[in-house]
C-alpha cells in the first residue's frame, strides 16, 4: 500500500469522493439507495480547495493501484481540523484508517487545539478517542419549517454578507474557536446560497445557508446566534427540508429554535475536540469545522 498526496485535479477530487461514498454507504444507518449519489459540486470543490491550501494534510491510500482510503485535514492558526477520513469497506479493519489518520495528525503536530466530526462508526470513534479527542455526542435538526413558530426577530438587523465582511467573519471565528477560517470563507461564499451578517451593539455573527442546510454559524452571543438561526430557517424555501447538524449540548439555544419551528431532533455521531471546549454560540461545518 502507498500513500500519495491529493492533487488539485478533478480526477483526484473524484477519487476522494468515490472512496467517501463507498465508506459512508457501509455505515449501519446509511439509507438504502439503488445507486450511490453523485458527489456535489461543493464536495469536489472542497477537496481541491484543501489540496491547494493544505497539501501536506491531504492523502490518498492505494493498494495494487486502486484507491482504498483518503484523509483531508487542515491547519488554521493553531487549530488542526480533520475534514474527512474514509476507507472503502473491503479495506476496513486492515490498518488503512490508522495510517491515514497518523499522516493527518502529523500535519497537525504543534497545534494546541483540534476539531473533527465523527460518524457513528465504532471503529472511527475508537480511533479518535485513542488520538486524544474528547467525544461529544451530537444531534441534528431536520424537517420542514413551520413558519407559524417563527418568533418576531426583534431589534437585531440581519443583512446579506459578502467578501467585504471577511474581517468580521474571522474576528468572530477567533472568539469562538480560537482561529479564523481564513481562505475557507472563499470556498463557502462561492458555494453557499447566501451569507447572513448581524453586527449590532448586542454583538456580531454570521451564518451560511445553502438551500435548507445551515452550513456554518458563529456569533459572539446567544442572542445574535439565535437571531441568525431563526433568520436562516425563515429563508429555507417552501417544501425544502431544513437541516442543522453537529449540535452538542452546548447549543441548546439552537435546539430550542429548531423545536419552535417543528424540526425533529435526532442523535448523529460525535463532535471530537482536543485542547478546547465546545464553542457555545457556534454551529460547525462538518467538513471544515
Amino acid at each position: 500500500m502507498i500513500l500519495r498526496p491529493v492533487q488539485d485535479t478533478a480526477a483526484d477530487a473524484e477519487v476522494v469522493q468515490y472512496v467517501a461514498r463507498a465508506a459512508f454507504a457501509s455505515l449501519p444507518d446509511a439509507p438504502a439507495q439503488a445507486a450511490p449519489p453523485r458527489p456535489s459540486v461543493y464536495q469536489l470543490a472542497r477537496t481541491r480547495h484543501l489540496a491547494r491550501t493544505d497539501p501536506q494534510g491531504c492523502w490518498i491510500a492505494e493498494l495494487d493501484g486502486e484507491p482504498v482510503g483518503a484523509v483531508l485535514s487542515l491547519r488554521r492558526e493553531g487549530v488542526w481540523v480533520l475534514a474527512l477520513l474514509v476507507v472503502v469497506p473491503q479495506a476496513q479493519g486492515k490498518g488503512v484508517g490508522r495510517l491515514l489518520l497518523d499522516r493527518g495528525l502529523a500535519y497537525g503536530r504543534g497545534c494546541l487545539r483540534g476539531m473533527l466530526c465523527a460518524s457513528p462508526s465504532p471503529a472511527a470513534v475508537r480511533r479518535y478517542r485513542l488520538a486524544g479527542f474528547t467525544l461529544h455526542p451530537a444531534m441534528q435538526l431536520t424537517g420542514r419549517v413551520d413558519r407559524s413558530g417563527l418568533v418576531d426577530p426583534g431589534d437585531i438587523p440581519v443583512h446579506p454578507g459578502n467578501a467585504t465582511h471577511l474581517h468580521l467573519l474571522d474576528s468572530v471565528d477567533r472568539r469562538q474557536r480560537g482561529s479564523a477560517h481564513g481562505p475557507d470563507h472563499g470556498l463557502l461564499l462561492a458555494h453557499c446560497e447566501e451569507l447572513l451578517i448581524a453586527d449590532a451593539l448586542a454583538g456580531s455573527g454570521y451564518c451560511y445557508r445553502d438551500g435548507g442546510e445551515v452550513k456554518l454559524l458563529a456569533a459572539t452571543s446567544k442572542r445574535i446566534a439565535t437571531r441568525l438561526l431563526r433568520e436562516a430557517l425563515a429563508r429555507v424555501p417552501e417544501g425544502v427540508e431544513a437541516r442543522v447538524e453537529a449540535l452538542t449540548a452546548e447549543q441548546e439555544w439552537a435546539l430550542d429554535v429548531g423545536l419552535e419551528v417543528g424540526l425533529t431532533v435526532e442523535t448523529r455521531g460525535f463532535v471530537g475536540l482536543r485542547g478546547m471546549r465546545p464553542p457555545a454560540t457556534y454551529v460547525p461545518n462538518g467538513g471544515l469545522l
